[in-house]
């Protein structure tokens, strides 16, 4: 299941929302993107988009192994919407840092990858369903969809402290 230049990247994505947590690794493998876990990305780095001949799609997602499960995670559905949204300014690859800032893409580009990789992970319909069932603490919504509080309250628009 390829995403192909003729789909919308946002309509691409919907087929792997259908329950939290959304399978990253699973949307990543039928973009034809492998994910690697690398352990020499150093402190303060949390993922790279990079060229790779050897991956079907012709790039790969290396993620920082030190990082937690919930960080992992988010910095895959972001190196995917660095993916599907600027692949094309991509020449060398792009190496992102703890806090999804690469000098190689501006930052409207990384607020882009930041937001999309929300939208991935955190699709309001599934939030909504949530709610409606109940299930409106920051914490249980988080572990349900397998990101951090700190990230699930900047998607519901909750201040951090």
């Amino acid at each position: 299941m390829q995403a192909t230049v003729s789909v919308k990247p946002h309509d691409w994505i919907r087929p792997y929302q259908i329950a939290p947590p959304v399978d990253i690794k699973k949307m990543a493998q039928d973009l034809g993107l492998t994910v690697y876990e690398l352990s020499n990305m150093g402190t303060g780095m949390s993922g790279k988009l990079y060229q790779d001949r050897r991956s079907p799609a012709g790039f790969s997602i290396g993620v920082n192994a030190a990082d937690s499960y919930t960080r992992k995670r988010f910095t895959i559905a972001h190196e995917i919407a660095h993916f599907m949204l600027h692949r094309d300014d991509i020449l060398d690859g792009v190496l992102d840092d703890a806090f999804y800032r690469s000098e190689h893409l501006s930052g409207a580009q990384e607020t882009e990858a930041n937001k999309f990789a929300a939208d991935i992970l955190m699709p309001y319909h599934l939030l909504q369903a949530m709610a409606k069932r109940g299930i409106v603490d920051v914490d249980a919504l988080a572990g349900k969809f397998g990101v951090s509080p700190q990230a699930m309250s900047i998607r519901l628009g909750i201040p951090l402290p």
